[in-house]
């Protein structure tokens, strides 16, 4: 009976949760934590239970700059690092850009559904006096099933198709620096700053889910579905998640800035 309300009370979480849920679920073995961030961080302190994963782990550097990795080493990183099916993955990292790649890799493999992000990270985990850890446990052991995904992970000639806001209910969000905006973006897009997304920037406190999407339907408008891009798709990650999760429809375009620079594919400035 334990297993069976501690797998509901697992499943039904929200995008994002808090430590005091969190903490009444360190015992649940439906509920795995992945810390995103730095090895030495992680061996001062850590979540009880949590496993270190390298970002870099699911990244594969090439010709073609920073991708996503083959679908078989996601699953080999992801399981090492404690997912498997029919558990809910906690994510906390020291970057927001690094864990919202991390769960691009989660969710390229079908598991996008499974995995909550804890609210404020370690810094208030810790500011909140909550239990932690030098004990590193052993690696995951899966299994892990490969699943069919939504094509949510797009192309650059996708996003080319709805540059035009006359023709398209797309809209392009640059999640990108000012700087960077003004050395040139896609055409018809708009700037939008991952920071907004938090009231903490420093402790990584979210805004709630209904400030998140206004401030993306603010961005895009009514009634309409969004594409994020940055440099080299880590932003972007970070935007796409917080949009699905506030509920706007969503798409990414992984290969951003760096993949839309290699063709000859229109720039604004």
């Amino acid at each position: 009976m334990m297993n069976i309300l501690a797998l509901a009370a697992a499943v039904s979480a929200g995008p994002i949760v808090s430590g005091e849920w969190l903490q009444a679920h360190l015992n649940d073995p439906q509920v795995r934590v992945i810390y995103i961030g730095d090895a030495g961080d992680y061996q001062k302190a850590h979540i009880p239970g949590a496993r270190l994963l390298d970002h870099m782990d699911t990244v594969a550097m090439g010709a073609n700059g920073h991708r996503l990795a083959a679908n078989d080493v996601l699953q080999r990183a992801l399981v090492k690092a404690g997912a498997a099916d029919g558990v809910r993955i906690v994510l906390c990292g020291d970057s927001p850009m690094a864990t919202g790649w991390v769960n691009t890799a989660i969710a390229a493999i079908g598991h996008g559904d499974d995995v909550s992000w804890l609210d404020g990270g370690m810094p208030t985990w810790i500011a909140e006096k909550r239990p932690t850890s030098t004990d590193a446990p052993a690696p995951g052991a899966g299994p892990l099933t490969i699943k069919p995904t939504t094509d949510f992970i797009v192309d650059a000639a996708w996003v080319k198709a709805r540059l035009d806001p006359s023709q398209t209910k797309t809209r392009v969000l640059d999640v990108r620096t000012t700087g960077e905006w003004n050395n040139g973006h896609l055409p018809n897009a708009t700037f939008i700053l991952w920071q907004d997304l938090f009231t903490d920037v420093r402790t990584q406190k979210f805004k709630s889910l209904d400030d998140i999407k206004a401030l993306v339907t603010k961005a895009a408008g009514q009634d309409h579905d969004v594409v994020t891009y940055c440099a080299v798709g880590m932003r972007a990650s970070l935007m796409y998640w917080a949009a699905k999760s506030a509920g706007v429809p969503a798409h990414l375009y992984l290969g951003s800035w760096q993949d839309w620079n290699n063709g000859s594919n229109p720039v604004s400035r």
